[in-house]
């Protein structure tokens, strides 16, 4: 582990500094959540940083509202038309 000092607003210190070990990695998964969503580094990439597991990553995420998956409902059945489709073709 590293520590960092950053400028941040005075009313941020109470979240800034978690009193727990939960609330630490809810912060550090947070920090981490632009970069996975720009696609700098994946899920599996955060989840090592972290030192937990992938599935327990993405299990946060979703517990905090922040889909693993981001699509439409349209884009959804296509998808799903899609392996129908080609489980069709392959059978």
């Amino acid at each position: 582990m590293t520590t960092i000092s950053m400028e941040i607003p005075d009313e941020m210190i109470t979240f800034a500094k978690p009193s727990n070990k939960e609330d630490e990695l809810k912060r550090n998964a947070m920090i981490l959540y632009p970069y996975i969503k720009q696609g700098t580094i994946s899920h599996g990439r955060a989840a090592e940083i972290l030192g937990i597991f992938k599935m327990d990553l993405i299990t946060l995420y979703g517990n905090l509202g922040l889909p693993y998956i981001e699509l439409t409902n349209e884009e959804i059945e296509e998808e799903l038309a899609m392996v129908d489709y080609l489980k069709g073709t392959m059978a």
